[in-house]
């Protein structure tokens, strides 16, 4: 028999219903006794801030509307609690039939954890300073700028984008620029 370890998994559920059954999902498994296939369940969300009559609001938004990750061991018993908890509606990526599914790629868990704040792993860019870059998320979305200095152990570009008519030196993590070629 191969050995199990451990893996991503995403799980579906009812959509706005996510940190439900993620409660459900870690009290059904100490109850079941699996945490040791069990280990980290996961609602991806980041920090939206907004402006609501002239104040700043905070809120977290779900970046995947419907979704869990869970990173299990993948035995029968901890399949079996797992599809049974209310509130779940399946695996993705299982075939149907009784068939396992198959576990997230970790390149893809890693964007995902890197996105939350919650990845140790250095980030490799292709971008320097010097070099023009777009950024994907946040308040300057899709704005274009000149990468003025890099800080590799907090893993984020000092970008300098056009504000006002101004160059404006701005702090934006790794994950969230792309070279623009």
């Amino acid at each position: 028999m191969a050995e199990l370890t451990k893996e991503w998994y995403v799980v579906n559920t009812y959509a706005g219903h996510e940190t439900r059954v993620k409660e459900n999902l870690e009290r059904r498994a100490e109850t079941m006794g699996i945490q040791d296939n069990l280990y980290r369940i996961l609602v991806a969300e980041e920090e939206e801030i907004t402006f609501k009559n002239g104040k700043q609001v905070k809120k977290m938004k779900n970046l995947f509307p419907g979704y869990l990750f869970v990173e299990m061991t993948m035995t029968d018993e901890a399949w079996y609690v797992v599809r049974n908890t209310p509130g779940v509606t399946g695996f993705i990526g299982s075939s149907g039939g009784g068939a396992k599914p198959f576990p997230v790629s970790a390149d893809e868990i890693e964007s995902i954890l890197r996105r939350m704040g919650m990845s140790d792993k250095k980030l490799v860019v292709d971008f320097k300073v010097g070099d023009y870059v777009r950024i994907l998320n946040g308040p300057f979305k899709q704005i274009e700028g000149k990468v003025d200095s890099m800080d590799n152990d907090n893993q984020s570009a000092m970008v300098l984008i056009v504000l006002f008519g101004r160059d404006t030196p701005t702090e934006i993590s790794y994950n969230d620029l792309e070279k623009i070629i």
